[in-house]
């Protein structure tokens, strides 16, 4: 009798290409969309309506995925997974913006949902694995469950999957992580998928392209404050510190001047009390650069202790290049010095560690320094 796997079908290519792969290789396979909000009215998860109108296109994926499913011959099942979404990773979104910290809630959402309230979902089809299309691997490296970086560098998603553990790990497939995108194209192609030709999703799942600001503003007002400079000169007027975030260019709205020359502006701070965004300009204005962080909500993954004599790497960023660091133990914390200096390491945003191609788990940024001092970011 063959193991039966649920694959996260969600109306991508990706997703697509990873059902079809695991029947091929002789899985009973079963399809599970979430739908992780309510993107009908935009309501909330008490039923009250937002402000913001805007067509959600979770709709159109749910029915591309249930033509995948009929095309390959597998059965496709439809889950809500509102009020967990609601409960562990938009609320956190908020928070973190009530902070004027930079989220990223896709990492959550993969801890939370897509790998937790999924897990116990497929536990009602008696599944022995569940699977995403996500671009990373799983190994099994002295009988325990470890995780590589995808096949294809540009499309590698271990970032997003920094927070998981051994345990999800263990029961996890990843059909298309030894793939690069290119090739998973072409299989779609070769199996005349329905989603051979459709566009990779951008921006945050629940918001998708739609306009971020009108979005936020639905659930959090926003109060309009100075823009100033460094040296606390004000210059401007920002429509809100969420909005903003370290390093940022665009949307700033300061063009060039007699007093400031012509020089593009950019975020190098906060002042929560004082409601005062801080701008300089250049790229490589010096405030933007640290030489270490301090992260919490540590996971990591088949791993227990650094070694601070040694060489890591790590990401602050999707798609960054990987800074070479050190790191250390303080409490339940890690302590990550950089062995070059930094652009715009953001409180709020996850900085995931690497020993080669291995991802060793990471945690949150919760403070950066420079010389030991703390930013004001």
């Amino acid at each position: 009798m063959s193991e039966t796997v649920v694959v996260g079908l969600s109306g991508g290519v990706d997703s697509s290409v990873a059902a079809v792969l695991l029947k091929e290789q002789g899985y009973n396979v079963i399809g599970l969309f979430m739908r992780n909000w309510d993107s009908s009215t935009n309501n909330d998860v008490l039923g009250n309506p937002t402000l913001n109108d805007e067509v959600c296109s979770q709709e159109v994926d749910f029915q591309d995925a249930e033509k995948v499913a009929k095309k390959i011959g597998i059965p496709i099942h439809r889950v809500d997974f509102i009020k967990e979404y609601w409960d562990n990773v938009f609320t956190y979104f908020l928070d973190e913006y009530k902070k004027g910290r930079t989220p990223n809630p896709d990492i959550l959402c993969n801890k939370y949902i897509k790998f937790d309230a999924f897990v116990e979902h497929a536990k009602k089809f008696d599944a022995d694995f569940i699977a995403m299309g996500h671009f990373a691997q799983v190994k099994i490296i002295d009988g325990t469950p470890t995780m590589f970086r995808g096949a294809d560098d540009n499309k590698d998603q271990t970032y997003f999957l920094s927070q998981l553990t051994e345990v999800q790990l263990s029961k996890t497939l990843f059909p298309v992580g030894h793939l690069n995108k290119k090739e998973v194209r072409e299989l779609a192609v070769k199996y005349d998928l329905p989603t051979k030709d459709k566009k990779d999703s951008t921006g945050i799942c629940f918001i998708g392209e739609r306009d971020f600001e009108l979005f936020l503003s639905n659930y959090l007002p926003s109060k309009k404050g100075n823009m100033v400079t460094n040296s606390g000169k004000a210059i401007s007027v920002h429509n809100g510190l969420m909005y903003y975030t370290i390093g940022q260019r665009k949307g700033l709205g300061i063009g060039g001047s007699n007093e400031f020359g012509n020089e593009p502006w950019f975020v190098i701070g906060k002042d929560l009390e004082k409601n005062e965004l801080i701008v300089g300009q250049g790229f490589h204005h010096e405030v933007l650069y640290s030489d270490s962080c301090l992260i919490d909500d540590v996971n990591l993954i088949n791993h227990d202790k650094f070694d601070n004599e040694l060489i890591y790497t790590a990401k602050f960023r999707y798609r960054q290049k990987d800074t070479e660091v050190t790191i250390k133990h303080v409490g339940k914390e890690l302590l990550i010095t950089f062995l070059e200096d930094v652009r715009a390491v953001t409180p709020g945003q996850a900085c995931v560690i690497y020993q080669g191609e291995r991802c060793l788990g990471g945690g949150f940024i919760k403070e950066v320094y420079k010389n030991r001092e703390l930013r004001k970011y």
